[in-house]
């Protein structure tokens, strides 16, 4: 099952990454301007944000920044470092407790220079419940949940395979209301968060492909298989 799950993720890097291409040529096509169905769901938001569902909002869409990302991602370094099976140096465990970090924040760094590189305006202020700053496109509440709940998600994958669907499910969930909360709340455009899912998952992937050539994940994979 590992050697198949790490034979498909460069087709899920060229997936994403290829549909993150085309949105943002699309949205650059109409300059960078909101599409009408964008637009609605703005003005959808904007007519229903009662005081309690913008309050849990504002909680949801909280997670999705500052400590908690990246105490995930902390977390699937834990998760990856006692899963090991035989007895490591100290650099190799503090390798696998730092590389989620790491990735992570070398995903902040791509998803704002893309940011910066694009440009596209947010919704207009009088449409926010919530403060933002920057450019819209891609999202980084998206980006950034999606991110770093995959990166947990992954690592519980790889150190119990039973648990991957409820882990990839869970993860999903994360992301989901993460990124359809800053839609509600007036500060992204749809194809902002999409963007920002698409961008996440292929950082994702480029990293799982890529940690199939390091040294120990090479013994595991090859423990596996023998007899």
């Amino acid at each position: 099952m590992a050697d198949r799950m790490t034979r498909r993720w460069p087709a899920v890097l060229a997936g994403t990454c290829s549909a993150f291409a085309v949105i943002a040529a699309v949205v650059a096509a109409n300059d960078w301007a909101p599409f009408a169905f964008e637009r609605a769901a703005i003005d959808w938001s904007a007519a229903h944000r009662p005081p309690l569902a913008r309050a849990v909002a504002m909680v949801v869409t909280s997670l999705g920044t500052g400590v908690v990302p990246y105490l995930l991602a902390l977390a699937a370094g834990v998760v990856t470092a006692r899963s090991a099976g035989s007895p490591r140096s100290r650099w190799t465990v503090a390798r696998a407790l730092l590389l989620p970090v790491v990735w992570l924040a070398l995903g902040q760094l791509l998803r704002q220079g893309l940011m910066h590189a694009f440009g596209r305006p947010r919704p207009p202020e009088t449409d926010w419940a919530f403060t933002a700053s920057g450019f819209a496109f891609p999202s980084g509440h998206a980006f950034t949940s999606a991110l770093s709940a995959g990166l947990l998600a992954l690592a519980v994958a790889r150190a119990r395979p039973s648990a991957a669907r409820t882990a990839a499910a869970g993860a999903v969930l994360f992301a989901g209301v993460i990124g359809l909360s800053r839609i509600y709340l007036g500060v992204h455009w749809p194809l902002d968060v999409l963007a920002g899912w698409l961008l996440a998952a292929g950082w994702l992937a480029a990293g799982a492909a890529l940690s199939a050539f390091l040294p120990e994940q090479k013994e595991r994979s090859g423990s596996t298989r023998a007899p």
